[in-house]
Order: C-alpha cells, then structure tokens, then sequence
C-alpha cells in the first residue's frame, strides 16, 4: 500500500498543514503489532482475517480494493496461468517454462518474506497445502520484486497491483493482455488467472482469484484527528486517490 500512503498523506497534508505523517514499512503483521503496542496512530494492512480475530480495542476500516498480481518479464510469452498451473510453477514442479506453454527456459521463482500479508493470501489461495519452493528468491516488498522480475528474464512473482498501475488507468485493451508495469522501462506484466486479471471490474466484482479488501486500522481511544484522516481517505478525495492505485469501494 506504500505508493498510494505516500500520496494519501502528501494531499492531506497539503490540505491540513499542521498534520504530517511519517511512513514505515515492514508488513501488515509489523504495522498492525506496532499500532497494539502504541508505536503508531493508524497501520494500513492487507491482512485477510475474520472480524472476530482483529486485536481487541481496534477498528478496522476498509478502504479499497486489491489484487496480488502475478508478474513475469514482459518479453515472456505467457500472458495466462491457472490457479494449479502457478502452484506447479511455485511448487517447484513445473521447473520449465515451455511446461505453462513459455519459451523452453528455466523457471526462476521470486516470494515474499514470512509475515507478509501478500504471501499468506498467496499461499492461501494459490499453494494450498503447498509449500513455495526453497529455490524461490525472497524479497522483503512488491517493489523489490517488481525490479528483480524486471531484470531476470525468466523470473515470476507475485505483488500488489499498485505497483503496475501507478498513475495509469489501464485501458480495455490492457485488461484484455495483462497489464505492463507503470514504469519507462514497462519490463513487468501481469498474468491473467483463470482467465481473471487483478484490475477493472473483474477485481471490483471480486471475481479476480486474487481479490482482497485493504484497510486502516486505529485504536478506538484514538484521537478525532484520526478519525478525520480514515473520513478523508473513504471520502470522493481519498477514494479518487486510492482508484489511481487499487479499486475504490465508493
């Protein structure tokens, strides 16, 4: 959620001078464990869990919608994968691209690190019972594995879509062939899954495999000041925001 916080909080800020805010990284789990122990005012998280199980003395919000990308080099052939065909690929069972109808090429494997919200919704829905290969290259965020699936031909991973969509509303035509990474060197794209890609209405309506909420969330003790900022962002403002990013739920 970085590329859309930075901005969120730049237009807020600009809006209320007197408010400035200090991003940190690390995960949903570290934000959500920082804002427990008082570290922080809000965390934004990704983090896919019932109601019922969010720490006591918090509220979560929900801001927008997400879909976890799957991402190989843009001069790899393959434009779509099934659900089963990524877990054979992650797997490490399918070791050959020409196996998911690619070039006759090894296949090099990028993950996320333990903790990540990405890589529970991934290993969630898509490796099942499964484990990620140990040959699989770990990165600690999206960004990072967007540049290392852009500098090795042969690689795929997994990311937020955010950061193939920055500042760039793909057309009919881009959903219909994946979408290319919003960069000058467009090196990355996503795959369809099942026939499904992670942007337009098929993430709006859910029906991307890959779908998830994003939220804020904050202690309910919290001061009104931050109550102000969650209306902003769930405001036209702040939802024009997050639709240049993910999908908008208003």
């Amino acid at each position: 959620m970085r590329p859309l916080l930075v901005e969120m909080t730049s237009v807020y800020s600009e809006h209320n001078p007197r408010v400035q805010f200090t991003l940190l990284g690390g995960g949903s789990q570290i934000g959500e464990q920082r804002l427990v122990s008082g570290q922080i005012d809000i965390a934004a998280s990704t983090a896919v869990y019932p109601d019922a199980q969010i720490p006591a003395g918090l509220v979560r919000i929900p801001i927008g919608l997400d879909g976890v990308a799957v991402v190989v080099h843009s001069e790899n052939p393959v434009e779509a994968l099934t659900l089963a065909q990524i877990r054979d690929l992650f797997g490490g069972r399918a070791l050959n691209w020409e196996e998911v109808g690619g070039a006759a090429r090894d296949v090099l494997l990028v993950s996320r690190e333990d903790g990540s919200a990405t890589r529970e919704l991934f290993e969630e829905r898509v490796m099942d019972e499964d484990q990620v290969a140990l040959t699989a290259v770990v990165m600690s965020t999206s960004k990072s594995v967007v540049e290392y699936v852009a500098a090795h031909r042969d690689a795929i991973g997994y990311v937020t879509s955010a950061y193939l969509l920055q500042n760039e509303s793909p057309s009919a035509a881009d959903a219909e062939n994946a979408s290319t990474a919003g960069t000058a060197e467009r090196t990355v794209k996503a795959v369809s899954i099942e026939g499904r890609v992670p942007f337009g209405e098929d993430l709006a309506s859910f029906q991307y495999p890959l779908a998830r909420a994003l939220y804020l969330l904050f202690p309910q003790s919290s001061d009104p000041s931050i109550r102000r900022i969650v209306d902003f962002v769930r405001g036209d403002e702040g939802q024009a925001i997050i639709a240049r990013y993910h999908a908008p739920i208003r």
